[in-house]
Parts: structure tokens; sequence; C-alpha cells
């Protein structure tokens, strides 16, 4: 068969698109990225997004199945699939020392924003680390959406310590589960970069500083990032960015403008999409405050502050 993968929305490397390529070439199907001059016995439609345009034009192939949160969060590999390990050489910008996966699926929180109780259940055990940390690959991405709640992942970070394997849990971590004994597990690790947290509501911001305190206190000394989701109150939300502005370099904070996966019309408010465009760009928001950012010419981002700060 000829089988064609084709990734909609997204250029980061996608976990379900590296598992479907080894499953066909393990039966000695030709496998490559969807070329629409070509024809395909059957091609798979990766999106990741729902809020991002669907793929456009005609697809060349006798079936194509679509996948992907962008199109059903329901929908699963099937288990002939899931448990293979990924095909990285269809993406040659992972290097050979990379791996991407998974040791936990699902959340037990029920976060409005957060599509991932719907889509994979409650947290679970899905893969030993050194089923991931295959072929010499030290440095390990790993998409948990909440490791810390699991025992099972504190055991699977307990051997990320041991094996002195080098981690980017980038989905974050969820600072209120944060302990002194697993404080003292986070600064043990080897990080890449940094340690990200969830920083999404105004109470959040004291658990982060509690939990990043902790972890400080036994010796890391990398930057911190803070995933912070934009909601309805535009005060709220910049203060609570700027909290990590105020703390220093450190400190980063990424922000996300909410996404409703049920309201496909929903139209994001220019100042979130302002607020994202400053802290986002790391070089801007070292650089200058908020108040002073100009987005766009004659605009300055002082304006909010009159609009919606009385």
């Amino acid at each position: 068969m000829k089988i064609g993968i084709l990734s909609v929305d997204s250029n980061y490397p996608n976990l379900a698109i590296m598992k479907i390529s080894k499953y066909h070439k393990s039966k000695n199907d030709l496998v490559e990225w969807y070329n629409p001059l070509k024809h395909y016995d059957k091609v798979y439609a990766a999106k990741v997004f729902s809020f991002t345009p669907n793929y456009g034009y005609y697809i060349n192939a006798d079936e194509v199945e679509f996948g992907g949160t962008g199109y059903d969060i329901h929908k699963q590999l099937i288990k002939d699939i899931d448990v293979l390990q990924p095909d990285y050489s269809i993406y040659p910008s992972i290097d050979s020392k990379t791996a991407y996966g998974f040791l936990t699926r699902g959340c037990p929180n029920s976060c409005k924003w957060c599509v991932v109780p719907k889509k994979e259940g409650g947290i679970h055990p899905y893969m030993d680390v050194e089923e991931i940390s295959i072929e010499g690959r030290s440095n390990l991405i790993l998409m948990d959406n909440n490791i810390l709640a699991s025992d099972y992942g504190l055991i699977q970070m307990e051997k990320i310590a041991k094996l002195k394997l080098r981690v980017d849990f980038n989905q974050g971590l969820d600072a209120r589960l944060v302990t002194d004994e697993i404080a003292k597990l986070l600064a043990s690790i080897k990080w890449i970069k940094r340690i990200r947290f969830g920083c999404d509501t105004p109470s959040q911001i004291a658990e982060c500083e509690r939990a990043t305190a902790l972890i400080d206190k036994y010796g890391y000394r990398g930057e911190y990032f803070f995933y912070c989701i934009l909601l309805d109150d535009f005060k709220e939300s910049f203060d609570r960015v700027n909290h990590w502005k105020k703390k220093g370099g450190r400190y980063l904070p990424h922000c996300q403008p909410y996404r409703d996966i049920n309201n496909p019309f929903q139209i994001i408010p220019q100042w979130q999409k302002d607020l994202a465009g400053w802290a986002d760009k790391k070089w801007i928001f070292r650089s200058c405050e908020f108040k002073d950012f100009e987005p766009r010419k004659g605009f300055r981002c002082n304006n909010y502050f009159d609009l919606f700060v009385k």
C-alpha cells in the first residue's frame, strides 16, 4: 500500500503520525508525507486544534482517515498502533538524542479550558520511561498533562532521576501538588532548560511561588515557565502575567487565550492577542512594559488600562 501522512495545522512532531508511520512500515507499506500530485491508497490527516482551518483541498486517495483533537476529541489510535515506538525518521529535525512520549494519560481535574479529561479520561499509566528512552535517546520531551497527580507518574519521575535522563514536561506541572518531598525529587532531575507550571488562576500564583521556593531550596537554579490561560478579565490576566515579569529573568510566563472547543465562531479579544504577543516574544517581554508595547502602528497598550481598569 501507498500511505500518505498529512499534518493539517501543526509542524510540531506528532506522536500519533509517527506511530502510524511505524505501523505501516512494519507491514512493508510505502509511507511518505502527503503530496497532492500523487495518488495514495490511504491518507491519514491529523489536526491538532479545533480553531484552525481544515485542509481546504481535495485529498487524492482511495481512503482518508481524519484524526486528532481538531477533528474528533474521542478518536484514539488502535491498540496495535498505540503500543509501537515512534518513527522518528519522518521528522529530520528531531536529533538522535531526543524522544517524545507520554508516561501517563488523562487528568483528574475538570478545568473548563482543557479537553484532556473528555479526550483521555482520568489519569492512568501509559508507558514506562525506558520504553521512550530507546536507542540512546536521553533527552525526553514528555507530554503528560498532570504527572504529579499519579503515584505511577511519581515512580516514573524517580526513575528519570536515577537514569540521569534530561526531560521537559512540556504541558506543565501542577504546583498545588508539590510537597517538600516532590520538590526535592524535581530538583534532582536534569531538566531541558526549564520546569513548567500552570498558572491559570489568581490563586495559582501563590502556589507557584510556594512550589518554586521549595524546589530552589534543594538547589535548582534553572528557569521556570508558567502557562497562563487568558480569560475574560483584562486586569486579572495582566496582573497574573506581569507578576512573573516583576520576579525577574528566571520566571517566564506564556499566554494562551482561552479557546472554547464548542464555539467555532468565538472571537478572541484583541487585548488577549496583544498580551500574548508581548509575553510570548521574550525579547519584547524583557525589553519593555506592556503599557509601552506597540503591537500596531499608532496603538500603545496603555490604552487597555484606560478602557478596562477603573
